[in-house]
């Protein structure tokens, strides 16, 4: 009896250690999840900073591009002369206050800042430097001094922004225009042939054509690639309208931010 009582003590005290075993087989066996748990978070981590559009670059299709916004005139015009170009005696009035809607009586100095801005927005959306050479109406500015300003600056581009006008109340359309015999020339070109297109879809307007010219003294001295663009015509009625709009406005700046994307792309 006495070695069968002590035979059943050694089962259980047999089974028992089994037992305890089992469980620390558990635990050794749930140790390696707690272990990858950093490396889980280290990769959650690694998602949460990795870019937008996950392609490795940075966030913003025009990071790292800076561009120059040249409001066209100036609430007061100035008649001072100054030369039209680098080396040339030729001289013309320094800055003008511009045109005005046939319809809405809105000076063109007004409507091309608030264009000015619409594009500024648009570019930093896209992770572009901005710089404006003026963001108010009162100031004096040559148009020598805008162009000698972004080349300070170094930009990449500048676009001179203005809106058009002629007897002719039926003309319409956006055209751009860049200089003809300077260093910046063929670069200047390119660039206006990838935004016009693209200025053209967004808004719907009529497509004028991209202009060579050496009358322009922003554009005669800007050393770097510089394009005046006539988003429309303030002497035709519908087309004032359309240019006062903050809603039309942003299509203009889409499609030139889009152009720019374009270039930049090409580049």
């Amino acid at each position: 009896m006495k070695r069968m009582i002590a035979m059943v003590l050694a089962l259980c005290l047999a089974l028992a250690c089994l037992g305890a075993a089992a469980e620390g087989g558990l635990e050794w066996a749930e140790a390696p999840a707690a272990v990858d748990e950093p490396a889980e978070e280290a990769a959650a981590a690694g998602e949460e900073t990795a870019d937008a559009d996950g392609t490795g670059e940075p966030a913003g299709r025009l990071a790292g591009v800076k561009i120059g916004i040249d409001p066209g005139h100036q609430e007061h015009g100035n008649n001072g002369k100054e030369t039209i170009a680098p080396n040339s005696k030729k001289t013309k009035p320094k800055v003008s206050s511009g045109t005005r809607g046939v319809k809405t009586k809105i000076p063109e100095y007004m409507t091309v800042l608030e264009i000015s801005f619409a594009l500024r927005d648009a570019l930093l959306a896209e992770g572009a430097e901005v710089y404006m050479t003026r963001e108010t109406h009162d100031v004096d500015i040559s148009n020598q001094e805008r162009a000698k300003m972004m080349n300070d600056l170094g930009v990449d581009l500048v676009l001179r922004i203005h809106c058009d006008g002629t007897n002719k109340k039926s003309a319409n359309g956006i055209g751009l225009f860049v200089n003809k015999s300077y260093a910046i020339s063929k670069e200047s070109k390119r660039a206006a042939q990838c935004i016009l297109p693209r200025m053209v879809e967004a808004t719907g307007a009529k497509k004028r054509g991209v202009y060579e010219r050496d009358t322009y003294t922003g554009l005669n001295w800007s050393t770097v690639p510089c394009i005046l663009v006539e988003c429309g015509y303030l002497t035709n009625p519908d087309e004032d309208v359309q240019l006062n709009d903050p809603e039309y406005q942003k299509l203009l700046a889409q499609g030139m931010v889009e152009g720019i994307v374009d270039y930049m792309r090409e580049n």
